[in-house]
């Protein structure tokens, strides 16, 4: 296909053009990110020619953007957090809470939002199940294990029950040494400490737990229906990401321990 000429009027500009200028892009080592940006702002260009009457087709509206393809999130094994349980000083005053977040975050797969805003009205202790409030208002049931019920259950009776609470906070889960509920920010801070105190040297976030949590089912044969249903996706395409952290898993594994890995 032709590429795009030097001095070519605009009004001759084609879609075969473009498409030329795209598969150039991409001989030249272009990578999708900034191939799919060039592409945007020539669909931009061509919209404002349209929209100012300037031109009458649009060369570009056809023209798919590049596949960017998916980073695989970072997971922690399973031996990586439980160096970071056990690495919590329960003897502190934030102990307790601080392992029952970890609990949470790694045995139920919260959003870091679906944490700071969890209520004592949603944990049915007994039913053994969270009832969480997700994107757009989406409710969705998520067990709650017995590790996680456990960490909860003590936070709530060895140390909430001491705390000095704000009334509008009374019904959160999570609660800061001021008495009212913790922010995204202090999780954020929360996780990285206790990783960093574990030894672990890259970085941790809370979704780091969310993406293990998920993972970690995969791995283990989990439907991955209702992996999608725990974790509150729309899609299952975007619960898909983790049959690929699977494959990875096991191309890894025979890497390591196959004689012609």
């Amino acid at each position: 296909m032709d590429m795009v000429a030097p001095g070519l009027p605009v009004g001759s500009v084609s879609s075969d053009h473009l498409r030329g200028f795209l598969a150039w892009l991409g001989e030249i080592g272009l990578s999708a990110r900034s191939q799919a940006r060039i592409l945007s702002g020539i669909k931009c260009f061509f919209r404002f020619l349209i929209m100012e009457n300037l031109l009458e087709e649009n060369p570009a509206v056809l023209l798919e953007t590049p596949r960017l393809g998916r980073h695989l999130p970072e997971v922690l094994s399973n031996a990586e957090i439980i160096k970071i349980l056990d690495g919590i000083d329960l003897s502190k005053p934030w102990g307790h809470r601080n392992k029952a977040i970890i609990e949470i975050l790694y045995g139920c797969g919260l959003r870091v939002t679906e944490l700071v805003t969890l209520k004592l009205s949603q944990v049915h202790f007994e039913e053994g199940y969270l009832r969480i409030l997700g994107k757009g208002s989406k409710e969705r049931l998520v067990p709650l294990g017995s590790p996680a019920r456990k960490a909860v259950e003590l936070y709530i009776a060895g140390s909430r029950v001491h705390q000095s609470i704000k009334p509008d906070y009374s019904d959160i889960v999570f609660i800061n040494n001021r008495g009212t509920g913790l922010t995204r920010v202090m999780i954020f801070h929360i996780v990285r400490e206790l990783a960093k105190a574990a030894g672990i040297r890259r970085e941790v976030s809370p979704h780091t737990f969310r993406h293990s949590f998920a993972t970690h089912l995969v791995e283990n044969g989990a439907d991955l229906r209702a992996v999608q249903e725990m974790l509150g996706h729309e899609s299952i395409l975007t619960t898909e990401i983790y049959t690929h952290l699977n494959r990875e898993f096991l191309r890894n594994t025979v890497r390591q321990y196959h004689p012609r890995g």
